[in-house]
């Protein structure tokens, strides 16, 4: 009797005992919540490159967190988050964690007592593969006058809008033979942005910006297959893509003189309705020595390219150079073109309220104009005037300021270049040099370890791109240059920022990470009726100036960003982002992957 009682009291302690550890285990697998302070590239990390999440809390301190293998429920590395950090222009305060020791491939996740458990990410080769492939097709998704077809875009197939094959001549780019109003064809190219207009100097810095990447790494692109209708073809897709849009831009050359329209647009911008159900009339507009200059160097560079496709593209190398020297000889007559949208709506009608791509300067497109034109034809007529205009600071290249891409041509080609140019091209590399050491000064003591985002400038529209991507896109450069790997880890710190380390917690490019761009100022997506926007594109990004005057829930530069629909100011896109943001993750992955 007394054994039994024993037994009794002993099992029901020990399974009180069991429910008690059970709980205690419980508890703390619920106290582990995946958090969204815990901000990391949201695709994840390479195997041998650096490893880094940041912490975004007010109140933690130096803490312990581990790294968890998910694969095998493991424990595979434990460190301390870094002391706080706070950021130059907000009391936000973040910590840092490293864990670059962690190389094997596989699936894993931060755990910090403290403040939970990370979304899980991935280890491995070719991370940026991927969506560097939905950065290149996002092109395609943007292509006028076509259908997209389903087994090209799946669910966002849609039937072809804006033909232009009946496009008038507006009374501002009336020409001998070309009278207001005549008809002409102006068919293909890209939808410039989240409208549905078409502008050269925004395509001429685009397809200068995709041409470069090809020129750079070749050998990579073509292994890429972005499943378009060129596909398979001896062209690597990159340039079937380019295509599409250069063959639209010889169609803006006035025959007559060899000016540039400088845009073919409605008069004012269609509502977001489908391509298919826009009846607005459109127009070539003016010609102005921006585009001019932007279309000739960008056709300099694809005629040396697509020399070596004549069998898909047959005579195009030919057409391409003599229209970039008809364009250039156009602009030494016009030199003070420039784009006023304002004057020419006080002097012809209809007026015109879409983007303006305006420019206070051409020396910008004069210095990369030539450069181009020398490198494909070797004239020193080109060289005296790349001499003329050669600038003196390496600017980041955007569409309105374009010499820093007749820089990166120079430091391509710099193994060629004779005596003439080689200062040029040794100029070309300081400057760009000393640009990247400046940006990569305290990187390592940034809220964010990244050289994007540190200081409030650094946020603007289209900042994403005109600030993150081109900056890693220049110390791509920088690292070719000099092999020194720390310009090619801060190039990657940049990517990682764009793809969620930051402080909106925001992966920026739609149909990617965990929480991504749903509601981009984008009609193509807004008008298809899907929830799922057009995936692969880059959104502008975090943007104080609030153009849009959508109400922000902060002022602080970087969290200023609003994942909707109206706000143009932040979260539309475009294609000349589209192609710094595919230059900057294409160059990534093929220098880091193991292919």
């Amino acid at each position: 009797m007394y054994h039994k009682q024993f037994y009794n009291t002993y099992s029901t302690t020990l399974a009180l005992a069991i429910v008690f550890l059970a709980g205690l285990i419980s508890c703390t697998h619920k106290e582990l919540i995946e958090s969204d302070s815990i901000r990391f590239n949201q695709l994840g990390f390479y195997p041998s490159e650096e490893k880094v999440a940041v912490v975004f809390s007010d109140s933690i301190g130096k803490e312990p967190f581990s790294i968890r293998n998910l694969e095998t429920n493991k424990i595979v590395f434990k460190g301390k988050l870094s002391e706080p950090r706070t950021s130059s222009f907000s009391d936000k305060k973040t910590t840092v964690l490293t864990f670059t020791d962690v190389t094997t491939p596989g699936k894993y996740q931060i755990e910090i007592p403290a403040i939970g458990k990370s979304h899980p990410f991935a280890i491995k080769d070719n991370l940026l593969k991927d969506i560097a492939l939905a950065g290149l097709k996002g092109f395609y998704y943007q292509r006028a006058s076509t259908p997209i077809e389903e087994k090209y875009a799946g669910k966002w197939n849609r039937p072809a809008g804006h033909p232009d094959d009946k496009v008038l001549i507006h009374a501002s780019a009336v020409s001998p033979g070309r009278p207001e109003n005549k008809i002409i064809s102006s068919p293909k190219g890209w939808y410039d942005a989240g409208d549905y207009n078409k502008y050269v100097v925004n395509s001429g810095f685009t397809v200068g910006v995709l041409l470069a990447l090809y020129e750079d790494f070749a050998i990579y692109t073509y292994r890429q297959n972005a499943n378009i209708p060129e596909s398979g073809n001896g062209t690597p897709d990159l340039l079937n893509e380019t295509y599409w849009n250069i063959d639209w831009m010889l169609s803006m050359q006035d025959p007559y003189d060899g000016g540039v329209y400088h845009k073919l647009t409605e008069p004012q911008f269609e509502s977001f309705i489908k391509p298919i159900d826009c009846k607005k009339p459109r127009y070539v507009i003016t010609k102005t020595v921006t585009a001019a200059l932007d279309f000739a160097a960008s056709l300099a560079q694809a005629s040396r390219i697509y020399s070596d496709y004549e069998t898909d593209y047959p005579g195009a190398s030919e057409k391409m150079l003599a229209a970039s020297r008809r364009a250039f000889d156009w602009a030494l007559k016009n030199p003070t073109a420039l784009y006023s949208q304002e004057q020419m709506n006080e002097k012809f009608d209809p007026d015109v309220t879409t983007g303006a791509y305006g420019d206070r300067t051409a020396d910008d497109e004069f210095f990369w104009a030539a450069v181009e034109l020398y490198i494909s034809t070797q004239d020193e007529k080109y060289l005296k005037v790349a001499e003329q205009y050669a600038p003196d600071k390496y600017v980041l290249p955007t569409w309105s300021r374009v010499s820093g891409l007749g820089e990166w041509t120079l430091i391509r080609y710099a193994a060629s270049l004779d005596e003439k140019s080689e200062a040029l091209g040794a100029k070309a590399k300081q400057l760009l040099l000393a640009y990247a050491d400046s940006a990569s000064q305290k990187v390592e003591t940034s809220p964010y370890l990244a050289p994007y985002g540190r200081d409030a400038k650094d946020f603007f529209w289209g900042c994403n791109s005109d600030g993150a991507s081109n900056q890693g896109a220049t110390f791509i450069y920088a690292w070719m240059i000099t092999g020194n790997k720390s310009y090619l880890t801060n190039a990657l710190r940049n990517m990682d920022y764009v793809l969620g380390r930051n402080a909106t917690g925001f992966c920026y490019v739609t149909g990617q990470g965990y929480k991504s761009t749903m509601n981009p100022h984008h009609r193509l997506s807004a008008s298809d009726e899907l929830e799922d926007p057009i995936p692969g594109l880059l959104a502008g990004g975090p943007n104080p100036g609030k153009q849009d005057r959508c109400t922000y829930p902060t002022d602080i530069p970087d969290e200023c960003y609003l994942d909707e629909q109206a706000s143009y100011a932040t979260n539309e896109i475009a294609i000349n982002w589209q192609s710094l943001f595919v230059y900057l993750s294409t160059a990534l992955d093929a220098v880091l992957s193991n292919e």
